[in-house]
C-alpha cells in the first residue's frame, strides 16, 4: 500500500504530464515560486495594537471585529505565533512591520523619537531566519491624529511631528536593510481626509506633497530602502475626501520616481489591482501589492482564492513583472484564530501564484498575436480544468510544510498549547 508521500508525488507526476500536454514546465513553475517571498503583515497578530505607551485609540478609518481569544500581547508572543506560521507556507518570506511595534522597554518614546534600537530585537529575529523586514510609519491610534489630519494637517507643529515621524521611520527601514542584506520597502500610508464636502481641496494636498519632498529629500542607498506611497479610495471619517487619493499619489509616484501601493481594497469595488499594474509599472520602476480582500468597501477581510486574487497573479507573470512588484499581505481578522487567518490568506496567494505560473503562458501570447482570439478563449477555459490540486501539494511536501487538510491541526495545537494561555 502506497504511503502519503508516495501517492501525493504519483498524482504530481500524473498531473505533470497533463501540463506538459500544454507546455507548462512544472519545475519550472515551482522554482520560480520558491523565489518569492509575501511580506506577512504583524498586525494580524494583535489586531492593530502594537507595543507603545504613548497611543490612542484605534484610529485612521481602521476598525478590526472580533474578539477571538489568544491576540498577542507583546513582541515576544507576535514572533512565537509568527513562527508557527512560517512553519505552515512554503517558501522563504518577510515580515512587514508598523512603527508602532517598537520594543520601548516600557519608557514612553513618542514616534517622532523613534530609532533603530527599538526594532532591533526585530531584526535579530529576522536575521536568525534569514528573512527581511518590510517597514510602514504608523499615522493613526495617536493624540497628534485625533482630528483625522497628519501630514496634511494645517497646523504647522502637528505637521512637523508627523514629517519627523516619516523621517525617522525611512532611517530605521535603511538600517534594517543593511543590516539584514536586503532592501526594506518603506511604506507611507496617510488617514488624511474630511467625512463631507470640503471648501478647499487644493491646500491639503499642497501641504501633503510639501512634506513628503522633505521625508523623502536625503538620498538613502537603494540597496538597503525602497521607499513605497500609498493610496486609497476612503475611509472611516474621510468617506468623501481623502488627500492621498490614487490620482495624487499616481502623479507623486510618476514625478519623483517613487514605488507606489497598490493595495487591493482602497479603490472602487468594481475596480481589479490586476487592470492597473502593467499601466502603472509603464511609469515607475517597481510597486508593491497590498493584497487584501474587501467586501463591498475596504474591510480588510482574509485573502481566500478568488477571482480578484487570481487575475493579480495571472497579471504578475502574464506581464513578467514578478521582478518589479513587492508582495504583502494585508488584512485583520479578529472573529476567527488569527495565525489561521495569516495562514490561509498566505496560502491563498501562493497557489494563486502557483496557477497563473502553470499557464501555457507562451502559448496564450503566440495565440494572441495571430488574432486568433478564440482559440486562445478555449485554451484559457481549459486550463482551468488541469489538476493543480496535487501539484501545489507536492510543492508543499517539497518545502517541508504541511499539504492541504493538515495545517490546520497544527494550528489547534498551537491555540491548546499556546493561545490559549493568553487570559
Amino acid at each position: 500500500m502506497a504511503t502519503k508521500n508516495e501517492a501525493i508525488e504519483r498524482a504530481f507526476s500524473l498531473a505533470s504530464e497533463r501540463y506538459a500536454e500544454q507546455g507548462v514546465n512544472v519545475a519550472s513553475a515551482l522554482k520560480t515560486l520558491a523565489s518569492i517571498p509575501i511580506s506577512l503583515h504583524c498586525w494580524q497578530g494583535d489586531d492593530v495594537g502594537g507595543f507603545e505607551t504613548i497611543r490612542g485609540a484605534l484610529g485612521g478609518g481602521l476598525a478590526v471585529t472580533g474578539n477571538y481569544p489568544g491576540k498577542a500581547r507583546s513582541a515576544e508572543e507576535l514572533r512565537a505565533d509568527l513562527d508557527k506560521v512560517l512553519s505552515l507556507l512554503p517558501g522563504r518570506h518577510r515580515l512587514n512591520l508598523h512603527a508602532s511595534y517598537g520594543e520601548f522597554a516600557g519608557q514612553p518614546v513618542d514616534r517622532d523619537q523613534i530609532e533603530p534600537r527599538h526594532f532591533q530585537g526585530w531584526i535579530d529575529w529576522a536575521k536568525e531566519r534569514r528573512m527581511g523586514i518590510d517597514f510602514n510609519p504608523t499615522y493613526f491610534s495617536h493624540p497628534k491624529a485625533c482630528d483625522g489630519f497628519t501630514l496634511a494637517h494645517s497646523n504647522k507643529k502637528i505637521r512637523r511631528f508627523w514629517i519627523d515621524h516619516g523621517i525617522r521611520c525611512r532611517e530605521i527601514g535603511a538600517e534594517i536593510g543593511k543590516q539584514l542584506e536586503t532592501p526594506c520597502v518603506t511604506n507611507f500610508w496617510i488617514p488624511d481626509g474630511y467625512k463631507d464636502t470640503p471648501a478647499d481641496r487644493k491646500s491639503p494636498r499642497e501641504r501633503l506633497a510639501e512634506s513628503l519632498d522633505e521625508i523623502f529629500a536625503k538620498l538613502l542607498p537603494g540597496k538597503h530602502i525602497l521607499d513605497s506611497v500609498e493610496p486609497k479610495l476612503f475611509g472611516l471619517g474621510s468617506e468623501t475626501y481623502v488627500v492621498g487619493s490614487y490620482d495624487f499619489y499616481f502623479g507623486y509616484a510618476v514625478s519623483r520616481q517613487k514605488m507606489l501601493c497598490l493595495d487591493a481594497g482602497h479603490f472602487h469595488p468594481t475596480e481589479n489591482v490586476a487592470d492597473k499594474i502593467s499601466s502603472v509599472l509603464e511609469f515607475v520602476p517597481e510597486i508593491l501589492l497590498h493584497v487584501s480582500r474587501g467586501v463591498r468597501w475596504d474591510s480588510d477581510h482574509v485573502v481566500t482564492l478568488t477571482d480578484e486574487l487570481e487575475a493579480i497573479a495571472q497579471e504578475l507573470v502574464r506581464g513578467r513583472f514578478l521582478k518589479r512588484v513587492h508582495i504583502g499581505l494585508d488584512y485583520f481578522d479578529a472573529s476567527i484564530n488569527r495565525v489561521a487567518a495569516w495562514v490561509l490568506g498566505a496560502r491563498a496567494l501562493l497557489k494563486a501564484l502557483l496557477l497563473a505560473l502553470l499557464e501555457p503562458s507562451e502559448r496564450l501570447r503566440q495565440l494572441e498575436s495571430q488574432n486568433d482570439l478564440t482559440a486562445r478563449l478555449v485554451l484559457l477555459e481549459e486550463t482551468k480544468t488541469l489538476p493543480f490540486g496535487p501539484i501545489w501539494d507536492y510543492y508543499c511536501q517539497q518545502q517541508n510544510c504541511p499539504v492541504e487538510g493538515k495545517w490546520l491541526e497544527q494550528v489547534r495545537c498551537h491555540e491548546t498549547a499556546v493561545l490559549s494561555k493568553r487570559i
